[in-house]
């Protein structure tokens, strides 16, 4: 792994390892861990070697210190808004657009045919390593180094939420009902993933559209499903419309 970018990279997040393995783990996508173990003759089990297991970690700090970051920030709200802030803050966008800004795209260790096609700037990948990467801060400093990392870098997107972002699936439905069409239908499109890191694909249907998502469990890849087609609706301002 290239010694600068993990250099340059402990910079930006303002942390430096202890233990500099870990974070190359966090930095480590299934394809380039499959190569080397591919390479070497031996046969492991799915996802090892990879970022996987520190996304499972990740995962978890992150929904922890959103948490708390929103409990301060907004006292007298109650579960349904400070929910509604922290899906779409901790959502795979979301993710990603943090991901880029701190610079992880540079740091990611991916097999040379999965660079070729693109799969570096893929708002899953750099979700799922941005994850990661909080799993290593954790496991390596405590939730301290993490809790700075999410307040520093999520600061400016929970600023911009002046209001409490509507669901999508609600904003879906409330735009169908509106112009009196059928309620969106969801169907899952697959179901893939070892148990510690499920992957859903979610399709919904609605006003003649379909919309797409992905995310590590039902409900959220539904979310980002009724996301995708409300945003291609915005695309086309005449569909649904009598």
């Amino acid at each position: 792994m290239d010694q600068t970018a993990l250099d340059n990279l402990q910079k930006r997040i303002g942390y430096r390892f202890s233990k500099v393995k870990i974070l190359e783990e966090a930095l480590t996508h299934r394809s380039a861990a499959h190569q080397r173990s591919s390479g070497r003759g031996r046969r492991q089990a799915k996802g090892a070697g990879s970022n996987e297991r520190l996304e499972f970690i990740g995962d978890r700090v992150l929904g922890l210190l959103m948490a708390e970051l929103l409990l301060e920030r907004y006292p007298d709200e109650q579960e349904g808004a400070l929910g509604s802030r922290h899906a779409h803050l901790v959502s795979r966008n979301a993710l990603a657009t943090v991901a880029e800004d701190v610079g992880l795209p540079e740091a990611l260790d991916v097999a040379e045919h999965e660079d070729r096609a693109g799969i570096r700037g893929t708002a899953n990948v750099l979700a799922d390593a941005l994850e990661a990467v909080l799993g290593a801060l954790y496991l390596d400093g405590g939730l301290d180094p993490a809790r700075k990392l999410v307040r520093q870098w999520w600061g400016s997107a929970i600023i911009a939420q002046a209001k409490p972002p509507k669901d999508p699936k609600t904003a879906l439905q409330e735009w169908v009902l509106g112009r009196g069409l059928a309620l969106p239908v969801y169907e899952t499109v697959s179901a893939d993933g070892p148990s510690h890191a499920p992957c859903f694909v979610i399709a919904v249907h609605a006003a003649g559209m379909v919309g797409e998502g992905e995310a590590g469990s039902k409900r959220a890849a539904e979310s980002a499903a009724a996301a995708n087609l409300l945003m291609r609706f915005n695309a086309a301002p005449g569909a649904g419309r009598k």
